[in-house]
């Protein structure tokens, strides 16, 4: 498996909203977009697809997404906006805006209809972005899940973790494998 790691296009406004990110990492920090603190106005979010379909046509092909938080939302809503996304890994993310609140038109068509890509979901037990994560199960067909006893994390895996995390690359290799070996044929 090959790992490609797009960086997000803005710097961040005003550090990472109460995260910690600069506790840990140098500045400057990058997001994808910027949202309001109650997530309810988003600004350069058709900017941010821009960027990341220019990322992508230039290395493709992408297989499946991986991203955490904002890269994690953004990882969420793509197989309903992009066909060919054959999986996602959602680590402490999301669906747009939630329930209660408007999100980009682009990312509420992607949840328009269950999502039947394989999706693996990290929910930390102390994210305040759980319930956002909650509720995004809802969205795929058959989400695999990964709890966790941190915050807004990637964790570090337990052996059920770790077992369920091979589970899945096992699952997603033969998906991607076979679709790959048909359309030779």
């Amino acid at each position: 498996m090959d790992l490609v790691f797009i960086d997000a296009p803005f710097q961040a406004e005003g550090g990472s909203k109460g995260l910690g990110a600069e506790e840990l990492f140098d500045p400057p920090l990058y997001e994808w977009f910027q949202a309001s603190k109650d997530f309810s106005e988003y600004q350069n979010f058709d900017e941010c697809i821009a960027f990341v379909e220019d990322r992508m046509t230039r290395i493709e092909p992408f297989d499946g997404l991986m991203g955490f938080s904002q890269g994690a939302f953004l990882s969420a809503a793509s197989p309903g906006m992009q066909a060919e996304i054959k999986f996602v890994i959602v680590i402490s993310g999301g669906k747009f805006g939630g329930s209660n609140f408007s999100s980009p038109k682009l990312a509420q068509n992607a949840f328009s209809s269950p999502i039947e890509c394989p999706s693996l979901h990290f929910l930390g037990e102390k994210d305040r972005k759980k319930p956002n994560g909650i509720e995004l199960l809802d969205s795929f067909v058959d989400p695999l899940v990964i709890h966790h006893p941190e915050g807004h994390v990637v964790p570090k895996l337990d052996e059920k973790g770790s077992e369920t995390m091979i589970k899945f690359i096992d699952k997603i290799q033969d998906i991607v494998y076979c679709r790959k070996e048909n359309s030779r044929l």
